[in-house]
């Protein structure tokens, strides 16, 4: 982040609504201390909370831009984004559940794809579940499911399904700083995906027994598809896998060949 740049949009926008620095701070919740730094590019050691009070009192928005080695992050990324994915359909898959990953829809003019869709044929139940391995952007995010949700018939009507009725997840990286942000926001959060694992979990398993899933989880995965978690552990074993899994969030029928899938509150 061009620190100088930002501190000029800032003092710009400060200046644009005709108030001073202390009434700035008032307004974010901050020192008038942090705003002069912060104005003046100063602000290395202010937190990133800070910035975003700051931005959010002049109804402006914070983007961090991240580069590394060219385009090496992006294919990172991509890689935790797939083997999310992957554990979303090995739990659903689990539950006796139809599903298809990156379903693309060009609907009424409103075009996207879909991370996992899943199909429960006896409650006729389709899940739309969209999957972040990082959380950039609270309100983008929640209104893109938002929107895929309201087009969910008719995108599983384009790959034969009849829904019923339509329910929604959103999977994110269960490291510390997705959690975090989760948590800066968790009445936002908490009003549009009110639900948590274990409720999504019961969901799953018997969808045509309670309303459509409004939910939220963390899903921990690692290189090569495979999950750790810093709390107790135990060995599942099975004919078909030998896996390690958390024992007090995954269940034995999550267990896949050959990888690995563990599912945070």
């Amino acid at each position: 982040m061009d620190l100088v740049r930002f501190g000029r949009g800032i003092r710009a926008l400060r200046i644009r609504k005709r108030w001073r620095q202390i009434d700035l701070a008032m307004a974010a919740g901050v020192s008038q201390t942090i705003v002069a730094k912060i104005e003046l590019g100063r602000g290395r050691r202010v937190a990133i909370e800070s910035y975003e009070r700051v931005a959010g009192a002049l109804d402006a928005t914070v983007d961090l831009l991240l580069r590394w080695n060219g385009e090496a992050l992006d294919r990172l990324l991509d890689q935790n984004h797939a083997a999310l994915v992957e554990a979303v359909a090995v739990m659903l898959r689990a539950s006796g559940w139809e599903v298809r990953t990156e379903v693309s829809f060009a609907i009424r003019g409103e075009r996207g794809s879909v991370d996992v869709l899943g199909w429960d044929a006896a409650s006729r139940s389709v899940l739309v579940v969209e999957v972040k391995s990082v959380v950039p952007d609270v309100q983008a995010t929640l209104f893109g499911l938002d929107r895929k949700s309201r087009l969910g018939s008719d995108i599983a009507h384009s790959v034969g399904w009849s829904a019923g009725s339509i329910g929604r997840l959103l999977v994110v990286n269960g490291d510390r700083t997705s959690r975090r942000r989760i948590e800066r926001h968790a009445t936002t959060f908490g009003s549009a995906l009110p639900d948590r694992v274990a409720a999504v979990r019961r969901w799953i398993r018997a969808p045509g027994l309670a309303q459509p899933v409004r939910g939220l989880m963390f899903v921990t995965t690692s290189r090569g598809g495979i999950t750790r978690h810093r709390q107790s552990r135990r060995r599942v074993s099975s004919e078909r896998a030998r896996t390690r899994a958390v024992a007090e969030h995954v269940p034995k029928q999550h267990v896949a060949t050959g990888s690995r899938q563990a599912v945070d509150e």
